[in-house]
C-alpha cells in the first residue's frame, strides 16, 4: 500500500517510518482494496507523558477511513492505531459486502 508519511516540525528517521509502513502493510490481510494512506506524525508540546500522535488516512472505495492515536512513543500511536483501523477496515468490508 502506498503510505504518504508527513513528520510536523521534526524528521522522523527512516527506521521509524519504515516500521509504520510495516504494520499498516496488515490491513491489507483484511481489505485488499485499500488504495492508500496518509501518515501524520506530531509532536505534541503539552509536558504529558502520551506526546506523540499519529494521525493515519486511509482511502478505500467509497470512504475515508480515520484514525488519531496519543502514546509515549511513536510506536505504541501507531500499534494503538493499527487496532482501531483493523476494526474500522472490517467494519466498511462487511458493509461494502452486504451492498
Amino acid at each position: 500500500m502506498k503510505l504518504q508519511m508527513h513528520s510536523i516540525h521534526f524528521d522522523a528517521d527512516q527506521k521509524l517510518i519504515d516500521f509504520i509502513q510495516q504494520r499498516l502493510d496488515k490491513l491489507e490481510t483484511f481489505y485488499d482494496r485499500i488504495t492508500e494512506g496518509e501518515v501524520f506524525l506530531r509532536l505534541n508540546n503539552n509536558d504529558g507523558i502520551a506526546n506523540k500522535t499519529v494521525e493515519v488516512k486511509l482511502f478505500v472505495p467509497g470512504a475515508t477511513l480515520f484514525v488519531k492515536e496519543e502514546a509515549p512513543t511513536f510506536e505504541t500511536a501507531t500499534d494503538k492505531a493499527l487496532d482501531a483501523l483493523t476494526t474500522q477496515v472490517k467494519r466498511h468490508k462487511e458493509k461494502m459486502m452486504s451492498h
